[in-house]
């Protein structure tokens, strides 16, 4: 294991020797995202500090307890700074104005939405009676993803909070002493007037949805956008490194240094092992020094610093797995340089290093998932939003199984290549 370790320190310390490699590594990404930042008015003082204001359509065909109190909830005084809601009569007039960018997103309630929730005494004495909800439909923007995406976690906490209320009543009903002895017409009736109750609660509305205004709640909603931008560079240069890192077994072959190496009393897997070590460490270093300084030159905020370190291992791990693949199936150094720069560019794109990926066909989305990129991006921006480790086990899962999976394949092509044979 001692040989491994120190085949490993010893391409780390020649990769942070090596004056080009540390322009792509470090130079590179960071100016980017400083130039990114710029456009983006993060520097200029043009960006917004937070969200507010968000334009959102409301189509109200329900006109009924829990409809009204929908609409009440987007006009109420909490949600008066983030929001701006205004009221459409028909889901075509709502859509058109969302497809002419007028608006980040159209709530629409339909017809009976109320009535399938807490059903009137005609529809319980009906045979035919289907309990099924009916369901509100978000016609989002594709042009602004976030606030789409705060529309719609508004109207979830919103549907959370009614489920939650019939729940709660359906427990206080069962509490009841001797409810199972009732006719079945008082226990409908009764049930019924719990749950016109809840939603005619003048609180309902109001508590569905609360902000925090104090300064630790403006922190907790604010979203930077260098939190986005400052990984999305960093983990796509991170398949130069990976892929500059694969580079140098080919480039020791044919220079010698890797035959010495296999006739000395060096086993292969520890060699190659040494090699893996080393770029993982690599990567881990390189990750490591762009998120530092984007938070000591930047004030990017990265959350939870457990977190953190797991989701730039896993990270590391699932690229240096690409970066081992596509060494183990190139001949020459020069075919390691063209399909790493080419895999480097592609994956920076499909992963949403350049474009946030709801701005992308559904095609394109579930394309991403084979890039390292997308799932640390994923990671990155849980951890901006206030996320914790225990809420990173989605994109660090993939990233593991990515890796190992990439790892396996290469051992393979490895196995059949002369180039770890004495």
């Amino acid at each position: 294991m001692q040989k491994l370790f120190l085949i490993g320190l010893k391409d780390v310390r020649l990769a942070f020797r090596d004056r080009a490699a540390l322009i792509l590594m470090l130079l590179a990404p960071f100016l980017l995202t400083l130039g990114m930042g710029f456009v983006t008015g993060r520097f200029s003082g043009n960006g917004s500090s937070g969200l507010s204001d968000i334009p959102v359509v409301l189509v109200n065909l329900d006109n009924a307890q829990l409809g009204d109190a929908l609409v009440e909830t987007f006009n109420s005084e909490d949600l008066s700074t983030l929001v701006e809601p205004t009221l459409a009569d028909s889901p075509e007039a709502a859509r058109r104005l969302i497809d002419d960018n007028q608006a980040a997103a159209a709530v629409i309630i339909p017809d009976g939405f109320s009535e399938s929730i807490i059903p009137t005494q005609e529809m319980l004495d009906t045979e035919n009676y289907d309990p099924a909800a009916v369901q509100i439909e978000v016609y989002a923007n594709p042009s602004s993803p976030t606030s789409a995406g705060v529309i719609k976690a508004i109207l979830d906490e919103f549907i959370s909070r009614v489920e939650e209320g019939r729940i709660s009543g359906m427990t206080s009903m069962l509490a009841i002493p001797g409810i199972e002895n009732m006719p079945n017409d008082q226990i409908e009736s009764l049930a019924r007037e719990m749950f016109e109750g809840a939603g005619e609660d003048e609180s309902f509305s109001s508590a569905a949805i609360t902000l925090n205004a104090g300064e630790q709640g403006a922190e907790a909603v604010e979203f930077d956008t260098l939190a986005y931008l400052a990984p999305g560079m960093a983990l796509m240069f991170l398949m130069y490194t990976v892929s500059y890192g694969g580079r140098s077994i080919l480039v020791e072959k044919t220079q010698g240094t890797l035959p010495r190496l296999l006739v000395s009393p060096t086993a292969s897997w520890q060699i190659l092992g040494g090699k893996v070590l080393g770029i993982f460490l690599t990567g881990f270093a390189q990750m490591g020094i762009l998120i530092l300084a984007s938070s000591l030159f930047f004030q990017v905020q990265w959350g939870d610093p457990l977190g953190m370190l797991v989701l730039i291992a896993a990270a590391v791990f699932g690229a240096s797995g690409w970066g081992m693949l596509i060494t183990a199936a190139a001949r020459s150094t020069g075919q390691v340089g063209a399909i790493g720069s080419a895999v480097m560019l592609i994956f920076g794109i499909l992963g949403g290093s350049f474009i946030n990926l709801e701005q992308m066909p559904v095609f394109i989305r579930t394309l991403s998932g084979i890039t390292p990129n997308a799932w640390g991006l994923d990671g990155f921006t849980t951890l901006a939003l206030g996320g914790r480790l225990a809420d990173l086990g989605q994109p660090i899962l993939a990233l593991l199984v990515m890796g190992a999976v990439l790892f396996a394949a290469s051992a393979v092509l490895f196995s059949r290549s002369n180039v770890m044979k004495r």
